[in-house]
């Protein structure tokens, strides 16, 4: 994913991949009732982020054909990490119903819903089935079934990530003709799977970019404005939470004085971290009239200071692992700190000569070789792995 800014920044995201097998799960206690998560509440306060069983057979796979015993030890304790499941193509639907079945009741299901049409419309790495023009199928056969399998699972609690990057597309790259001409796509879409899926047993947060993207002082406002603007086309639902921020990205949650507060155009843009975009946009949420807690991607973001520029989104050389997912965030915004994107899952192809790559995949500071979008790179997993922070064991 590609994103052009006032003076610059991106972000990085999975693409469509096949639908996977799964690991193997022991039978879980669910629910006994069905679940309500009240607006206004902290859905992940007594749960445990699940680690699902398809990234977990993901990482499991790739080590049965490592021989480091400290890499086996440390790939299968990463397996068993909260981590959020992408539904990003039509064909991993299926994949939802087998979520809710494995879920326990001491967790919530994190599912990011990502397959708007024309999605990507900056981007070449992770562009997506759906082409401009297909509301109607993205409605009735990805919403639509998606909406029909939560429902069918009352008891288990979810939390949704909705369309990442789609509306900071529309605050900062309105001037690209695959953008603009997505524009009405992209908020009667989101604000339909608003709608939608606004059912008692789920937190909605909708995608916000990073404070390198929308927490450049001209995009703070109107980045709000999408935000709120695209909620209360979809009625104002309740089982809207706030925002996601920070979803496959980079950015220290807190660091001072800042990855990039040394550039000539630092002073355009105070959001130096996440903490302090978090804490500048939203109260403009707030006062817009939406909901305005969040959760933070951190689960790639250990390591600062290995980035160009801000826009330098691509399979980042030198990440680590974050913090685990917790709710011990130290404020009272942030729900909690998540991981969206999984971890040893390419960003985008080095090669190219490749049908869909992206310049940015090919920066001096993006790993190579690294393949397609949404694909394994071991040795990317393994580096993610050296430089976590906290350590696994």
């Amino acid at each position: 994913m590609k994103y052009f800014f006032s003076l610059a920044a991106f972000a990085a995201f999975v693409a469509a991949t096949p639908t996977p097998s799964l690991e193997k799960k022991d039978a879980v206690a669910a629910c006994s009732s069905a679940v309500t998560l009240a607006a206004g509440s902290n859905p992940f306060t007594g749960r445990t982020l699940h680690a699902n069983s398809v990234y977990a057979k993901e990482i499991n796979d790739a080590m049965a054909n490592v021989t480091d015993a400290s890499i086996q030890a440390a790939g299968a304790a990463v397996a068993k990490v909260g981590t959020f499941l992408w539904i990003d193509t039509i064909a991993r639907i299926p994949l939802v119903a087998t979520m809710m079945a494995e879920t326990p009741c001491t967790d919530i299901m994190g599912i990011v819903i990502y397959d708007l049409p024309g999605r990507d419309c900056a981007a070449k790495a992770s562009n997506g089935e759906l082409a401009t023009g297909s509301l109607d199928k993205y409605k009735s056969d990805y919403i639509d079934p998606i909406a029909a399998a939560i429902k069918a699972a009352p008891n288990v609690a979810v939390a949704l990530i909705i369309e990442p990057d789609s509306l900071p597309n529309l605050v900062t790259n309105a001037n690209l003709t695959t953008c603009s001409s997505a524009s009405s796509d992209y908020q009667s879409g989101v604000a339909y799977a608003l709608e939608t899926l606004n059912l008692p047993n789920v937190a909605m947060y909708i995608d916000a970019g990073h404070g390198g993207w929308l927490g450049w002082d001209a995009n703070l406002q109107p980045g709000a404005d999408m935000l709120t603007k695209v909620y209360k086309a979809a009625g104002s639902p309740k089982q809207v939470f706030g925002i996601s921020t920070n979803v496959a990205g980079w950015n220290a949650w807190s660091a001072n004085p800042g990855e990039f507060s040394t550039t000539s155009d630092a002073q355009y843009n105070k959001c130096q971290d996440e903490k302090r975009y978090v804490n500048a946009i939203c109260p403009l949420l707030e006062t817009g009239g939406m909901p305005n807690h969040a959760i933070i991607d951190t689960g790639r973001n250990a390591v600062q200071g290995l980035r160009n520029a801000w826009g330098d989104w691509c399979n980042v050389n030198g990440a680590g692992f974050g913090v685990r997912p917790t709710t011990t965030t130290d404020d009272p915004l942030v729900d909690a700190f998540v991981w969206v994107k999984p971890g040893g899952e390419s960003d985008g192809t080095s090669d190219a000569s490749a049908s869909r790559y992206d310049s940015f995949c090919g920066k001096p500071d993006a790993f190579s070789p690294a393949p397609q979008a949404g694909q394994w790179n071991e040795a990317y997993f393994e580096m993610l792995l050296k430089n976590a922070k906290p350590a696994f064991p």
